[in-house]
């Protein structure tokens, strides 16, 4: 069986020509134009700023000074804040401010 409006991908050999790119019908809407001048990735800004020195820091902070701080706790205290909330605390905020460095307005 075969129909006439299928509602999906249909390879046609004819839309293209003898170099292989696509020739345009009257049905074409033009949602392509990115194709032909795309933004090139130096183009963007990506610099290495206070952003980033904000994340190196708090990297430290996660990984050096929380584990230091669960090491040095005091045995007469609660555990529970030394096992679950001190190292809960430094990745929440490493993944804010992950997310929060690596986005641009």
């Amino acid at each position: 069986m075969t129909s006439s409006d299928d509602g999906g991908y249909v390879h046609d050999p004819s839309a293209f020509d003898e170099d292989g790119d696509r020739q345009e019908t009257a049905g074409d809407s033009g949602d392509d134009e990115w194709v032909d001048d795309p933004t090139h990735p130096t183009a963007a800004q990506r610099e290495f700023d206070w952003r980033g020195w904000v994340l190196v820091g708090v990297i430290v902070f996660a990984f050096v000074l929380s584990p230091l701080a669960i090491l040095l706790w005091p045995p007469g205290l609660n555990y529970f804040v030394a096992l679950l909330i001190l190292p809960l605390l430094p990745a929440l905020i490493l993944a804010v401010t992950a997310v929060w460095a690596t986005t641009r307005p």
